[in-house]
């Protein structure tokens, strides 16, 4: 989302201003190339469906029909106050005003509160079970503030363009690693009764040119079915399998509509196809038209206003009294109103929010205890509106073993880590400013928006204040002795005296990214001013420093891949470690590691090339310098990251999945089963069951007096707030225009407001078609760490054979290791075109000590050993019979076992497939 922390476009709890919204929506449009097709899907499926939705469907339906006119319109757009997003109540029958709030690492604006790792960090851990912890901690960070909506967690950008600026905010470039960890943040928040939202609905992948202006389109993201579906979409559909109650859509265009009123994906993909029982809502200011909007399947508008009026506030919407005057004069039917507000009150008792949940205790505005009450107005009561509740409990807990099970050992020649510190006489030169907090301060720039210090997360409204950090050099200092630092990006030769052969250099290098409302160092929010490259010239300093010492050890703060190039096959490069994102806990976590107290255990959640040029070019940054909209067309279809070099034939530098650890592992005694409850006899999926009635039908759809409009008598309204009545004058023009018949609005085509009363082929509540959930294959492998006192060099090869061993007097090191499951197609499938490989589940060992084992269990459902058939509409399993190969390894390039669908068969110690 975009929307700055200061003074926002704000408005009453129930309240409405007369007057017409003056922005709309730019009408014309570039046309997408022939292929990419936006096709409509109406009319907008009710709600209320699902079994498990059902309870809370009753009582928001009971709750709904208690509401005139103007609270249901109401409660459907944002209204302001305390948080960066606030919706209208209807005190009146109990429904209070929801606060929605920032951002997906943290609670954003507010002090008293955890700074966790960012997601791309939380997927570099391949730790289910951590996903889910810092989810639960975020969720009760949240509540304890007293906001409803955790905005977050993040699965689009999906980081298919490896400069996005807000990839990071994400779990990494696979679909599967992106649905696991958000499904997983998405059960630890909701099980705090907080409502998360899964954003961006969808083809977000660029940061520049994302948003509409008076003078240009948003590019469109132009994406074909089959690629929407087997990649963008996938991380959706499991978040909507893990309940998520809430979505937002994306600013840019997908396939020529904007996403905020592109009726086939909210409508078609998300409601109708994936089930989708929650409530959605607008990215802040992406909303461009009125009714359009609402016939979409929009469900909220955040924050209220219309994109034309952030500066300055004139108090104009496309919603609130202008959606009270288009029900009114039957521009907008009832029943859709009426199904935006029960999905809205659904979500509220779904999360159990109706039983003493806690109001706000803080302000996103301002930092000091007293402040405006209305800091919309220009002129404003002032009171208490922070209470600075502190909601960290233990969560540094949580947010440590994050940072320290992503970190990342890329390369470790002649075992130079674990440092060893027994003695004593340890010396470490430190180079580089990203080894220390920001002089400057921790928070200084605002929402992170600059790369001064230690690179913790990446700015933007994905950010949140630090409570403190722990930065590296500190955590250096406290446990060895002589540690010196140079506190520049510049190798400071005539200062460095003669390393001894023994002595070590650590130079820490960072490169940043985040939301286009900023730009940073020449970057507009994507990598585009520094590309894949260091910033603040680190690639030389790394390499002075390696013509100086004979031990050098990079640490990498990024957020995304970079080119190592420069400096990776420096023999004095020895190991290189990428700690991402870290968060609060940068320090030890870190330093634990590099001195063996902690054995790294991450793995590389995107892969890292050798050139930038290695990618297809359709990944490339787009832009246009005239004012025509941008197309950017996903052309490269399935193949982003691995699935592409695999193709192309260039091996990345390290592949994803390439982690490296002190211990070494090996995987034996592996066995694949076939599921029980599904059949992989049919390449079909069985027909569809009926859909269920919605209790949303009975709600009553009679366009209402327009008495439920009118303002109340004697009513002050403040200057530019936003009001859900209207004038008595205009609510009877507009109940006269319906009565007339003469109503003239011209419905989009292809418009229905016939309810469908079956699903599609591949439809079904929850996330889709409940076959495609069916286990089709376990697999169980034996991991044994087999480290015993040997030492083993590794080297810069893309081969990543296990983990690598470094030597140990004590008798071998304990650790932590991930098996990652991969399907392969079989070579007779049907004419689809599948990658070579795909990553499908993935599982992580507890800490096993020398010669200790655990069996790891591995799942493979009926979805991920199908394809989308775009002519069928549906999920295909090519060629049931044939052989399906699961290979299961340790990254992509280190695939040593394998499994086969036909013969139940697995065998180990073979040759992978890349």
């Amino acid at each position: 989302m975009e929307c700055s922390t200061g003074v926002r476009s704000l408005s009453l709890l129930l309240l409405g201003a007369a007057g017409a919204a003056s922005a709309s929506a730019i009408s014309v449009r570039d046309p997408v190339p022939d292929g990419y097709a936006s096709p409509p899907s109406y009319p907008a499926p009710y709600g209320g469906w699902a079994d498990d939705w059902s309870e809370s469907y009753a009582k928001a339906v009971k709750l709904v029909s208690q509401m005139t006119l103007a609270e249901k319109t109401n409660i459907t757009a944002g209204t302001g106050q305390r948080c960066v997003g606030n919706t209208g109540s209807a005190l009146r029958v109990g429904f209070p005003q929801l606060c929605l709030q920032d951002g997906p690492l943290g609670i954003r604006a507010t002090d008293n509160n955890t700074a966790f790792p960012a997601g791309i960090t939380t997927g570099a851990t391949w730790n289910k079970d951590l996903m889910y912890e810092r989810g639960a901690a975020i969720g009760q960070e949240f509540r304890g503030k007293g906001a409803n909506f955790y905005l977050g967690p993040s699965v689009g950008a999906l980081g298919r363009k490896p400069r996005g600026g807000r990839n990071w905010e994400g779990f990494g470039s696979d679909p599967v690693l992106q649905a696991v960890a958000g499904a997983e943040t998405i059960r630890g928040v909701q099980d705090q009764g907080v409502i998360a939202t899964l954003k961006h609905l969808i083809g977000n992948e660029q940061e520049m040119y994302r948003m509409y202006n008076p003078f240009q389109s948003a590019y469109s993201s132009n994406i074909d079915d089959r690629t929407m579906h087997e990649l963008y979409l996938w991380p959706f559909a499991e978040g909507v399998r893990a309940g998520v109650a809430s979505v937002m859509t994306s600013y840019n265009d997908v396939n020529g509509s904007a996403a905020s009123q592109n009726s086939h994906v909210i409508n078609g993909l998300l409601k109708e196809e994936l089930g989708f029982q929650g409530l959605v809502m607008t990215d802040w200011l992406s909303q461009l038209s009125g009714v359009g909007s609402a016939l979409a399947g929009l469900d909220m508008s955040m924050p209220g206003d219309t994109v034309a009026n952030e500066i300055p506030l004139t108090g104009n919407s496309h919603w609130m009294y202008e959606l009270t005057r288009s029900v009114l004069n039957g521009s907008v039917p009832v029943d859709r109103l009426n199904d935006m507000a029960t999905r809205i009150v659904a979500a509220w008792y779904q999360l159990g929010q109706d039983q003493d949940y806690p109001e706000p205790n803080f302000s996103a505005n301002t930092a000091d205890a007293i402040g405006p009450l209305y800091p919309g107005a220009l002129v404003s009561p002032s009171g208490v509106v922070n209470e600075f509740v502190n909601v960290q409990a233990d969560h540094a807990v949580v947010a440590k073993q994050v940072a320290q099970e992503a970190i990342t050992l890329l390369k470790n020649d002649d075992g130079l880590l674990p440092l060893s510190n027994t003695t004593g006489a340890l010396h470490l030169s430190v180079f580089g400013t990203d080894a220390r907090a920001d002089p400057k301060g921790i928070n200084s720039c605002t929402d992170k928006s600059c790369n001064r210090g230690t690179l913790g997360m990446g700015w933007g409204s994905g950010s949140a204040n630090y409570p403190y950090l722990d930065d590296p050099i500190s955590s250096l200092r406290r446990k060895v002795a002589n540690v010196t630092f140079y506190e520049t990006d510049t190798f400071p030769s005539r200062d460095v005296p003669a390393p001894g052969a023994d002595d070590v250099a650590i130079v820490f290098l960072s490169s940043d990214a985040g939301e286009n409302s900023y730009t940073v160092e020449g970057n507009h929010g994507d990598r585009d001013a520094d590309g894949l490259s260091a910033w603040h010239g680190g690639d030389k300093l790394v390499q002075d420093a390696a013509a100086a010492f004979s031990n050098v050890v990079v640490v990498l703060h990024t957020v995304g891949p970079l080119v190592l190039e420069p400096w990776i096959d420096l023999p004095s490069v020895k190991a290189v470690l990428v700690a991402h994102l870290p968060g609060q806990e940068a320090g030890d976590s870190l330093t634990e590691v590099l001195l063996g107290e902690a054995s790294p255990s991450g793995h590389l959640p995107y892969s890292i090339p050798r050139s930038e040029a290695d990618y297809p070019a359709s990944v490339s940054l787009v832009a246009n310098p005239t004012l025509s909209q941008i197309q950017d067309t996903y052309t490269e279809g399935l193949y982003v990251d691995y699935r592409h070099l695999n193709r192309a034939g260039k091996p990345a530098r390290f592949a994803f999945g390439h982690g490296l650890g002190y211990a070494a592992f090996a995987l034996s005694d592996a066995s694949v089963e076939a599921g029980s409850n599904s059949d992989m006899t049919s390449s079909d999926l069985p027909a569809p069951s009926p859909k269920p009635a919605s209790p949303v039908a009975d709600l009553d759809t009679a366009i209402p007096a327009a008495a439920e409009a009118y303002e109340p008598d004697g009513f002050g309204r403040i200057w530019r707030y936003l009001y859900s009545w209207l004038s008595k004058s205009d609510a009877d023009k507009a109940r006269a225009v319906a009565e007339s018949g003469e109503n003239k609005y011209p419905y989009p085509e292809g418009y229905s407001a016939v309810q469908k009363d079956t699903l599609p082929p591949a439809g079904g509540a929850n996330g889709g078609h409940p076959a495609l959930w069916d286990v089709a294959y376990t697999v169980r492998v034996t991991v044994t760490n087999t480290d015993a006192n040997t030492a083993t060099n590794s080297n810069t090869s893309t081969t990543n054979k296990g983990n690598s061993t470094s030597s140990s007097s004590a008798g071998g090191y304990a650790g932590k290791a991930v098996a990652q499951a991969y399907v392969q197609f079989p070579d007779d499938n049907g004419g689809y075109d599948t990658p070579v490989i795909q990553l499908r589940d993935f599982a992580k060992t507890r800490s096993l000590g020398p010669g200790e084992s655990e069996v790891l269990e591995l799942r493979l459902t009926r979805k991920d050993v199908s394809v989308w058939d775009a002519a069928r509409q549906t999920w295909v399993v090519p060629n049931p019979g044939a052989r399906y190969r699961i290979w299961v390894g340790q990254a992509s390039d280190d695939l040593a076992v394998v499994c086969y669908s036909d013969t139940l068969q697995c065998e180990t110690g073979v040759k992978g497939p890349v």
